[in-house]
């Protein structure tokens, strides 16, 4: 899935970071509903957070819960608190990625992820 709209809040300055969450796994015996995966990333987002641990936590719950091959998770967020404090720059995006199993040991694997997220048709 990519797209997944994303809103938290950092726990660093209490100001809110969002933007989109890619979230691509390789079953093994187990798959979800489409709409679980929406439903992950929402119940991590809507906490005090870091967007690296977001991200991880997000891949490791899938990997631990599903046992896939691989699991790949990408985070792109911008953040309050670079835009409106600090060094105000309004169009900075901060990208975070978690790439578990076949798509950290594969590189054909990972660069086809890489490649749907990066296709914004």
């Amino acid at each position: 899935m990519k797209d997944i709209e994303m809103y938290s809040l950092c726990e660093h300055h209490l100001l809110p970071f969002f933007g989109r969450c890619h979230v691509a796994y390789i079953p093994n015996k187990r798959v979800v509903g489409l709409s679980k995966i929406p439903r992950l990333v929402n119940m991590f987002s809507r906490r005090l957070q870091i967007q690296e641990r977001l991200t991880n936590q997000i891949a490791r719950a899938i990997e631990e819960e599903l046992q896939p091959i691989g699991v790949g998770v990408i985070v792109e967020a911008k953040h309050l608190c670079m835009v409106m404090r600090g060094v105000e720059k309004q169009n900075s995006q901060t990208v975070t990625s978690a790439m578990l199993g076949a798509f950290r040991e594969n590189i054909h694997t990972r660069d086809e992820f890489l490649s749907l997220v990066k296709n914004r048709n």
